[in-house]
């Protein structure tokens, strides 16, 4: 068993992206929240079939104000 950190984004049509910083190029969408987190954990699962497929550690988010 092993937790990754999932970045939810809204889009401009109002649907949620979530994507793993940890394993680049997996994401997902729902058109509400509550059906993200399962879309999510259905795609780092056939992600994490294809063992070539790259890994990384995630290590935060930080907000960045640019005038």
């Amino acid at each position: 068993m092993k937790t990754y950190y999932m970045v939810i984004e809204r889009d401009s049509e109002g649907w949620y992206v979530g994507s793993v910083p940890a394993l680049p190029g997996c994401h997902t969408q729902a058109r509400i929240i509550e059906e993200l987190t399962p879309r999510m954990e259905e795609a780092i699962a056939l992600y994490l079939e294809d063992a070539d497929m790259p890994q990384s550690e995630f290590i935060g988010v930080q907000r960045v104000t640019v005038s």
